[in-house]
């Protein structure tokens, strides 16, 4: 609970509390967060299925079944044999029926094709996995698909969803947290969006602008809009400011 009361206090040396300040808020405020976190588990569980069916979908016509494998599919070897390393433990450490049947049935090459490796590497691992893929047509129809203008924004919000996952997946505090990196914001989109760039750019709002646009053009009926604003009812003393949240926020296109 220790994260949660630091916001709270007007020492941190001495640890003393702001003037009104009761444990009943901090415990409301851990509660947001663990709700926040549920929400955006389940936000980030369909992104990441929908961006390994397009990875699978518009790589392997051209680049084969084990393109993950081909150092002359990669832009940067060194990445290229960490990957793979990753690719090989997640593979061996998954109990999955399909993968323990394929090694059953084949002896080479030593990594099922992508359409089953893939379903069982880490989003961290498919990020960096996409990041090194040499072919750019190939990586800008993926983003196309998603309603992006091309893959260096893509590659820019997988990045932030890996690191927001592992927050999430290690049970950390995210609500007003300062993140290790900063998504590209778009300049121009095909879809609602925001017009008010937001000042915090390390902050959980700008990520929460990229995964609603992300899930609108995955789904245009998800409810996570309706979810994130029936959560911030539920917990009205919650400083959306501290998300990095600006005025008005509520206003913009995406948010509508």
């Amino acid at each position: 609970m220790a994260d949660y009361w630091r916001p709270f206090e007007k020492d941190k040396v001495t640890h003393q509390f702001a003037p009104g300040v009761h444990f009943n808020g901090i415990v409301k405020a851990y509660d947001f967060d663990k709700e926040l976190k549920i929400l955006l588990f389940s936000a980030i569980q369909t992104i990441e299925v929908a961006v390994r069916a397009k990875v699978i979908k518009y790589f392997s016509p051209t680049a084969g079944p084990f393109w993950f494998m081909d150092e002359n599919q990669a832009l940067n070897s060194a990445h290229f044999h960490s990957n793979l390393t990753h690719v090989r433990a997640e593979v061996a450490r998954s109990k999955e029926a399909y993968i323990k049947e394929h090694f059953l049935k084949y002896d080479a090459p030593d990594l099922p094709p992508v359409w089953k490796t893939l379903e069982v590497v880490s989003l961290g691992t498919l990020s960096k996995l996409f990041s090194n893929f040499s072919d750019k047509d190939a990586k800008d129809l993926v983003a196309t698909d998603f309603r992006l203008p091309q893959h260096i924004v893509l590659e820019s919000w997988l990045e932030c969803l890996t690191s927001l996952r592992n927050y999430i997946a290690h049970h950390a505090r995210i609500w007003n947290r300062r993140f290790p990196q900063k998504p590209e914001l778009l300049r121009r989109s095909r879809s609602p969006w925001i017009s008010n760039r937001p000042s915090q750019l390390f902050k959980l709002y700008p990520i929460l602008c990229c995964i609603t646009y992300w899930l609108n053009a995955i789904d245009a009926s998800n409810t996570f809009v309706t979810a994130f604003k029936a959560l911030l009812m539920k917990y009205p003393n919650v400083d959306t400011s501290a998300m990095g949240f600006p005025a008005g926020w509520e206003n913009e296109p995406l948010w509508q």
